[in-house]
């Protein structure tokens, strides 16, 4: 409890010191809910506590590892956290998902579901029966992949695993496949493909009545290139939320807002994914309200 009364004075107390891009918040403590050390989230978390504390002269944010977006979203309702990750999709499951804003839309992820090369496994259905993890409990993967083996009535031997987790069971035969959803290209599967042999399935079958049934995600083709497949992958993808609550003052998370654009190289440099944050996609964060703050950057912007 005191946590977060802590929190709440601090972002209070730092509404009253920002007046433009060149103000500090010198009394702003905030902790960033991320994800996985092998993944997306993660990797951008710690390039914008750099960025945000570079620029804006707060403390650095302190990055948690967590098992990912449905966790990251868990802690912001209960003030674990002042601003997360999170997939589009999981803010509609987790209770208290109503007093979540949203700094920005982020990168997109996509579904990939990773298979050991030495299996004759082409398509989902063939999960039937192995040993298939389904992402880190409370994590967005474990959303998307129960969703989707539920809707073609799939029955695999499951466990929860994170990306770490589920790469080094997969490279020690304790797995036949994954389920993962991040950015493009993820390093620790970039690394499995090079020292095991990995495909990944492609979804082009079961998207159509998968997408209907949750309308809140795309699709997509990724090019073979990405991980040295075999030909392009039809997969799932989710948009990614920069999250936080309505209790944070608006001059605080305009300050945020405005610095995630003004130091994307920075982002870049940590993780090629940023080069697809952009303005006017930002906006996009349905079903989550944008936050009034990040609100005011965006018409200041001209977006």
């Amino acid at each position: 409890m005191l946590g977060r009364v802590h929190a709440a004075v601090s972002l209070l107390t730092a509404a009253t010191v920002l007046t433009g891009c060149g103000s500090t918040l010198e009394d702003v403590k905030i902790t960033m809910a991320t994800g996985g050390e092998g993944g997306v989230y993660y990797t951008l978390g710690n390039a914008l506590a750099d960025v945000w504390s570079g620029r804006l002269g707060i403390v650095r944010p302190q990055v948690v590892m967590t098992a990912g977006s449905r966790d990251n979203v868990t802690r912001l309702v209960n003030a674990q956290a002042q601003v997360g990750f999170s997939q589009a999709d999981t803010v509609e499951v987790v209770p208290g998902g109503d007093r979540l804003r949203a700094l920005a839309r982020m990168h997109d992820d996509y579904l990939q579901v990773i298979v050991r090369n030495d299996l004759p496994v082409t398509k989902l259905s063939q999960l039937a029966g192995l040993r298939v993890s389904i992402g880190a409990k409370d994590s967005g993967v474990e959303i998307i992949a129960s969703r989707l083996l539920d809707a073609q009535d799939v029955t695999p031997r499951t466990v929860n695993m994170n990306l770490e987790e589920s790469a080094d069971a997969m490279q020690e035969g304790k797995l036949d496949a994954f389920f993962w959803s991040g950015g493009l290209p993820t390093q620790r599967i970039t690394r499995l493909t090079r020292e095991l042999g990995v495909r990944m399935l492609d979804l082009r079958d079961e998207l159509p009545a998968f997408r209907e049934q949750y309308p809140v995600y795309g699709s997509a083709t990724l090019p073979a290139s990405t991980y040295n497949l075999s030909g392009p992958v039809i997969t799932l993808v989710t948009r990614n939320f920069l999250l936080v609550t309505e209790s944070m003052p608006d001059d605080v998370a305009e300050a945020l807002a405005r610095q995630l654009f003004e130091g994307q190289p920075d982002l870049v440099k940590a993780h090629s994914a940023a080069r697809t944050i952009e303005q006017r996609s930002a906006i996009e964060t349905s079903p989550v309200p944008l936050h009034n703050g990040a609100m005011r950057y965006y018409r200041d912007a001209k977006v």
